[in-house]
């Protein structure tokens, strides 16, 4: 009796210390700056029925390298004047600078709504986005799953009290649901990360797997506010140009293949500013 009671009374100590090792994971990264150019062909199939069609070129690391190209398909339907919906596939080619080549695609599949009101010359709107995106080709999934489900929500004011151009702001939280929760503890003094088992020791070995409990865990992992303009050239054609700035939040694991080793499970923090040009051609 007294030896379990000494086991507890370890363990809580043991659970305590590794704690607050546990939250010193944290990763506070550099300032990053990037670009984004798009192209969009939007066709008017019906009233208030829309197919279109963009591609989106990306700039990252300070402008220095190509980072991908988003290839989108999307319809859209206006319901009525304070509601539209929406729907799209995009595919995405992601480079490694490394490989000199793409890596594997990622497909995305979108669905939509958007909510307006009209004030004066003020418009204001919500826009929820759910999408999932599926990592084809060969990918850890110790490490991320698969098919990664996430909900943007935008809350967007737009000034249409002039005759060519809008501006306008954004805020952007973006959530995602599937994240692995992580299972171990961090071990300050070895340095490795591990578990309490049930007879209050530590360890960190065990089978494949053995430091994710589950995919559920759900959190925001990037606020994004923007300003941003378009400008109406004619009747068909327009150009939109965006300055936005990126607080990325996201949980890192790094894990071997196997699952057998947890190498490290950190909380990377840090800014995105991104500048974006974009044309438009409706017909």
């Amino acid at each position: 009796m007294t030896n379990r009671i000494l086991k507890i009374l370890v363990s809580i100590a043991l659970v305590s210390s590794f704690g607050v090792a546990k939250a010193q994971t944290d990763v506070n990264l550099d300032t990053e700056f990037g670009g984004r150019l798009s192209f969009t062909l939007d066709k008017k199939i019906a009233r208030g029925l829309h197919l279109s069609l963009e591609e989106e070129l990306r700039m990252a690391d300070n402008f220095k390298s190509f980072e991908r190209s988003h290839t989108t398909l999307g319809v859209s339907y206006k319901v009525n004047d304070h509601l539209k919906v929406g729907a799209g596939y995009a595919l995405i080619n992601k480079w490694d600078s490394d490989s000199s080549s793409f890596m594997s695609p990622r497909h995305r599949l979108m669905v939509d709504a958007t909510g307006s009101i009209r004030l004066g010359d003020w418009r204001l709107s919500l826009k929820e986005r759910f999408q999932a995106t599926y990592r084809s080709g060969d990918i850890n999934e110790y490490q991320a799953p698969r098919t990664a489900l996430t909900l943007k929500s935008r809350l967007k004011v737009q000034y249409k009290g002039f005759r060519r151009i809008e501006p306008y702001a954004f805020a952007e939280m973006r959530n995602i649901f599937n994240a692995h929760v992580v299972n171990a503890t961090y071990n300050e003094t070895t340095g490795k990360w591990g578990y309490i088992d049930e007879d209050g020791d530590f360890s960190k070995k065990g089978d494949a797997g053995w430091f994710l409990k589950d995919g559920s865990k759900a959190y925001v992992n990037r606020i994004r506010f923007a300003l941003g303009a378009e400008y109406r050239i004619d009747k068909r054609s327009s150009v939109e140009a965006t300055i936005m700035a990126d607080r990325i939040m996201d949980y890192v694991i790094d894990a071997n293949s196997e699952g057998t080793k947890l190498k490290s499970y950190t909380h990377e923090k840090g800014f995105v500013v991104w500048l974006t040009a974009g044309y438009r051609y409706s017909f």
